[in-house]
């Protein structure tokens, strides 16, 4: 059974940091593609962040780029998303997904967790 779950979140003063991680469990991890997506109050859900675990190449959303790192530690099945510098624009609830490499859509998501940024 394929499962992510995603831990980390909580509240923080703007331009303060946390890190984020995303255990995944049931399937082969090398294989996939983590992406880290958010869904702020009243706004669509919007992709992150994202690794290949088999090659280690990585894409970021233009507003989180130069203070968001996505990294994995494939020993531990972990993705892990350090978030500095930190806007109250960033607060939302923050989930993790993957798919297989050869796949386009990610179906596989774990719980979320919020993101509470204070101005």
């Amino acid at each position: 059974e394929v499962q992510l779950q995603a831990s980390g979140g909580g509240l923080v003063q703007a331009g303060g940091s946390l890190r984020l991680s995303c255990v995944a469990s049931g399937f082969n991890f090398d294989d996939y593609s983590i992406g880290w997506f958010r869904q702020a109050p009243g706004k669509e859900r919007e992709g992150v962040s994202f690794i290949s675990i088999s090659d280690g190449s990585t894409f970021y959303e233009d507003s989180v780029k130069g203070r968001f790192t996505i990294s994995s530690d494939n020993a531990k099945q972990t993705v892990y998303l350090q978030m500095n510098s930190l806007k109250p624009e960033d607060t939302a609830v923050y989930y993790c997904a993957a798919r297989p490499n050869v796949a386009v859509r990610y179906a596989y998501w774990g719980q979320g967790t919020l993101v509470t940024v204070s101005s």
